[in-house]
């Protein structure tokens, strides 16, 4: 009988991180890096006589063993199409492992830095390899991750920060109303786009989770596929102020187009996706607050400050929900 899932990473030792990869067939060497990553935890292993490889280890209790595979098998589709996105090695015929109840993935390393997407050769580029990925991703359907909707992003994420208390009381109020206003507002843009397509995306496709070579952009980590509209792995990669972000936006989209049709009605949902991007991210932390790695890594969060802070940036996006959507 398998040993039963842990509820948090106490258990990941480094002895046992480095027994997990042994289980896999390598030879470790002792050496280790922990790399940045909060959600899970992810290391550069060091392999005997052998390039490192890099072991994430998922969160306890957040993706279901099905949800795991299913990213899993939309990044092995991807790599099998030469889209350039760093798939889990295939050992002992599978993708997934465990270890004292971790599940765990094996990576190859890959190097490469922060794209820049200064040009409008490399906005291009990413545009025809995100078409590529979303033409992949249109193939079938996800059974068993989320999708990216109002609900799960913002009412969610609302509702879970005052029922736990995270709002200071001098702000409640004006937190309150400022919410549930706006989300009344993104679900008017939601309805004014009309029946948008929703596939197979990356989800979170912002720069960080993108490696840049000499070969052009790597897209590593899908920990956050989902479903959602095609949008989502664009807005992202734009920057800057209205003209900046326009003329961002018509170079990817530009190379987006020679290899998939884009529905322009989705650009009315830019700043709706931003907004509850904003709301989720707040909750997110919220719920990993009890997470020793997090208050070391996020000193400013749960301060009066952050929280008046953060009224501010969302009073900011309801100004922006008034403006006319972004044209191309």
């Amino acid at each position: 009988m398998p040993p039963p899932e842990p509820v948090d990473y106490s258990g990941l030792t480094p002895d046992a991180l480095l027994d997990a990869v042994d289980s896999c067939g390598y030879l470790t060497d002792g050496r280790f890096l922990a790399l940045n990553s909060y959600e899970n935890r992810v290391y550069q292993v060091g392999i005997e006589n052998s390039m490192p490889v890099i072991a994430k280890f998922y969160r306890p209790g957040r993706w279901s063993t099905a949800a795991i595979r299913e990213e899993h098998e939309f990044s092995l589709a991807l790599a099998a199409e030469e889209i350039p996105v760093i798939a889990p090695r295939i050992l002992n015929e599978t993708t997934l492992h465990s270890y004292q109840g971790y599940h765990f993935a094996i990576y190859p390393r890959q190097g490469g830095h922060w794209p820049e997407l200064s040009t409008r050769e490399h906005r291009e580029w990413m545009g025809r390899f995100i078409a590529r990925i979303h033409g992949v991703g249109a193939a079938k359907k996800f059974a068993h991750r989320p999708t990216l909707d109002i609900e799960s992003f913002g009412y969610q994420s609302y509702r879970f920060l005052l029922a736990e208390g995270f709002i200071p009381a001098h702000i409640e109020i004006a937190y309150r109303t400022l919410a549930e206003d706006l989300l009344q507002q993104i679900e008017g843009m939601y309805s004014r786009a009309g029946s948008i397509r929703t596939l197979r995306l990356h989800g979170d496709c912002h720069p960080g989770n993108i490696l840049w070579t000499e070969q052009g952009p790597h897209f590593v980590d899908l920990d956050d596929c989902r479903t959602g509209p095609a949008v989502q792995d664009i807005w992202m990669l734009i920057s800057g102020d209205r003209h900046a972000m326009q003329s961002q936006l018509a170079d990817i989209i530009e190379g987006y187009l020679q290899f998939r049709e884009f529905d322009h009605r989705e650009l009315q949902l830019i700043e709706p996706l931003r907004t509850l991007r904003i709301m989720h991210y707040a909750a997110w932390l919220a719920r990993r607050w009890n997470d020793p790695a997090f208050p070391r890594a996020f000193p400013w969060f749960n301060t009066p400050r952050y929280w008046e802070e953060h009224v501010l940036s969302l009073r900011e996006q309801s100004s922006l929900l008034d403006e006319p959507a972004i044209i191309i």
